[in-house]
C-alpha cells in the first residue's frame, strides 16, 4: 500500500477484514527497504515482514492475499509453508519450524500504524 514517508500509517482499519485481504507496505529494516504486510485475525491486527521463512520470497499468492481458503492460516503461495496469523509461528509445511518476522502495530482512530512500544514509526 505504501511508498514514501507517511508517519507510519499502514492503512485504514476498515481495510482489514478478519481472515481477509491484507495491506502491503514497504518499511526500512536494517538499512534496507523490505516488503511487509498487515492482516486482521480474530479482531486484532498483526504485521509481518513479507518473507517466507523457507526462502526469501513474498507470501501472498496475489497482492494482499495471505490467508488460506479457511482464513485460519497465513500461507506461502510458492511452497505452501503455513503460519499462525496471531504469532507468525510455523504451522507446518516448508517453514521447518521457523517463524515470520513480526512487526509492531498500533490501531487507533480507525487507522493502523507501524509501531514499537506504542511509538509510531515512519514507513519508507
Amino acid at each position: 500500500m505504501t511508498t514514501g514517508r507517511n508517519n507510519g500509517l499502514i492503512c485504514a482499519s476498515a481495510t482489514l477484514a478478519d481472515g481477509g485481504r491484507g495491506a502491503r507496505f514497504v518499511m526500512e529494516l536494517n538499512g534496507k527497504n523490505v516488503p511487509a504486510f498487515a492482516v486482521r485475525f480474530r479482531g486484532k491486527v498483526y504485521a509481518y515482514v513479507n518473507q517466507c521463512a523457507h526462502q526469501s520470497l513474498e507470501l501472498d499468492w496475489s497482492k494482499g492475499n495471505f490467508f488460506d481458503v479457511a482464513g485460519d492460516l497465513l500461507i506461502c503461495a510458492t511452497h505452501g509453508a503455513c503460519y499462525y496469523p496471531d504469532t507468525g509461528a510455523c504451522a507446518g509445511g516448508r517453514c521447518d519450524g521457523q517463524p515470520l518476522i513480526p512487526l509492531g502495530v498500533l490501531e487507533r482512530d480507525d487507522r493502523v500504524y507501524l509501531a514499537v512500544d506504542g511509538r509510531v514509526l515512519k514507513i519508507s
